[in-house]
């Protein structure tokens, strides 16, 4: 190892490794795109005794944190808030109407989006993944089961201008918040032309549907992507999916975070309090032939 060592790139120490598995299978790593900010509840929703909620799907094993918004008049837009905080209101209605529960009704003032929802998609796994943390000359690490990454649920967006649209061609009111930046937005008028006007009349182009040919498409689903079957059974196989995920039932949870007494035990759960040491029992030549490519 010395020879590949370049100019003053030394080792400053060498780390005994301490493996647990104490809370194996229940380790999942969760990454937030949160640009550099905290999972913590904003001042101003503290001290109004907001907290961080969380849910989770069983069927789909999809998780959702609740984040308390700062709702302060130099950071949020009242108009807006209202507006998409009804939006998700009515989507959340539809939603647990398909579980037969009903949501008891709300003052257009209490529908405020005072919320932000970050949904996880999970990372498949290829190999084995752990967390390693140094702590008093020792480097720990703990196998991670599952890894999931959160992303703001911005379906409310859609709901409000599905709900918009269907208003207009009726001739009702529609919900201001649905326009993102009012009557000069790029999409307002070319996505959802007025009800009658020109630009709701379809303009034909010279020469449409001539020279048209029909191609048939075949795709698979494999572990690198779709292959061989037919388009229509993989949108059936979307639509069952998309199916199952709506059915899917949420299950609140106690959220915990870090500065909790919760938090910290499970923190401490991370190190391994054997002293004997750990050996590697694997040859390099086993390691590689697992590596997937290079055989």
């Amino acid at each position: 190892m010395s020879s590949n060592i370049e100019g003053d790139e030394v080792p400053i120490a060498v780390l005994p490794i301490k493996y647990s598995q104490s809370m194996h299978p229940n380790l999942h790593l969760h990454q937030f795109h949160l640009l550099g900010r905290s999972l913590v509840v904003p001042p101003e929703a503290q001290e109004a005794g907001k907290i961080i909620k969380a849910r989770y799907k069983s069927k789909t094993g999809r998780y959702e944190i609740h984040l308390p918004n700062d709702v302060r008049a130099s950071h949020w837009n009242a108009g807006k808030g209202l507006g998409y905080g009804s939006a998700r209101f009515e989507q959340d209605r539809e939603e647990a109407a398909v579980h037969d529960i009903k949501l008891k009704s709300k003052e257009p003032q209490e529908t405020r989006l005072s919320e932000t929802r970050l949904t996880s998609e999970k990372v498949e796994h290829h190999g084995e993944y752990v967390i390693g943390v140094v702590r008093d000359g020792c480097l720990h690490l703990h196998p991670i089961s599952e890894t999931h990454q959160f992303k703001p649920n911005l379906s409310y967006l859609d709901f409000s201008r599905k709900t918009s649209s269907k208003r207009a061609a009726l001739g009702a009111p529609v919900n201001p918040a649905s326009d993102d930046e009012g009557p000069d937005s790029d999409d307002a008028d070319d996505d959802h032309p007025a009800v009658g006007s020109a630009a709701s009349k379809p303009k034909k182009r010279p020469g449409a549907g001539a020279g048209l040919r029909e191609i048939s498409v075949s795709a698979k689903r494999t572990d690198d992507g779709w292959q061989g079957a037919s388009l229509s059974d993989v949108r059936l196989e979307i639509m069952a999916k998309t199916q199952s995920e709506r059915e899917a039932r949420w299950f609140d949870l106690e959220y915990r975070g870090i500065e909790s007494v919760e938090g910290g035990e499970a923190y401490e759960k991370l190190f391994s309090t054997r002293s004997d040491v750990l050996e590697c029992a694997s040859s390099m030549s086993s390691i590689l032939d697992n590596v997937k490519g290079l055989r």
